[in-house]
């Protein structure tokens, strides 16, 4: 039996949580050595809460207001309640459309993750892969990164590159950085629960 302790995972979602599930799959064939043990939205029905289920993954709709953007005061320790009686040693931002506070960063120092639909520093903050297109960019992608105070400015973990066709629509172009972004997640945890991570300064060096 392997007795190798897995890295808890506490998942924030808003949506339909397919990077989620990209997660719980990686998990599921044995190619991520880590557990989702719980999952919160702030939207109450969202699909990421459906699909907790369907893994038998404890999942929680809590609400966030009376903020709109941001996680913060009785919603945040809430939050943070929740996650902490789960175990969570890492948390993982999945389309959770909320500026994250000092207060969770606090609690979980270096430990919470995003992924975000451009090459940062590109196109931070929403519909990035509308704002380099627009642009007129040639090339784009997605980043794994550690979330500080800033909007999609805390160190770059992984990034994938993907190319900006000239027939590409928003649509089009961002269901294929999904599909990128489906496989970078993944690989970035497994950096992470393999201990593989080095913080220096902004530099986040990935080697043995």
């Amino acid at each position: 039996m392997d007795s190798r302790k897995k890295l808890r995972l506490g998942v924030l979602g808003s949506g339909a949580g397919s990077n989620m599930q990209s997660i719980q799959d990686a998990i599921e064939d044995g190619t991520l050595d880590a557990e989702i043990v719980c999952v919160i939205s702030d939207v109450s029905g969202a699909k990421i809460l459906d699909r907790a289920a369907a893994a038998g993954v404890d999942a929680a709709y809590i609400d966030a207001a009376p903020y709109k953007t941001k996680l913060d005061g009785e919603a945040e320790r809430k939050y943070i309640e929740y996650l902490e009686e789960h175990g969570v040693e890492v948390v993982v931002l999945a389309g959770f459309m909320r500026i994250i506070k000092e207060g969770l960063l606090s609690r979980f120092p270096n430990r919470v993750v995003n992924i975000h639909p451009a090459l940062l520093p590109s196109f931070p903050g929403r519909d990035a892969w509308k704002q380099a297109l627009d642009y007129g960019a040639k090339i784009t992608g997605c980043t794994v990164h550690f979330v500080d105070t800033g909007t999609d400015t805390g160190p770059i973990i992984l990034q994938k590159s993907v190319p900006i066709r000239d027939d590409d629509t928003p649509e089009v172009l961002h269901a294929r950085i999904q599909l990128q972004e489906h496989d970078a997640y993944p690989e970035a945890l497994r950096l992470l629960a393999a201990g593989r991570l080095k913080m220096e300064g902004r530099r986040v060096k990935s080697g043995i």
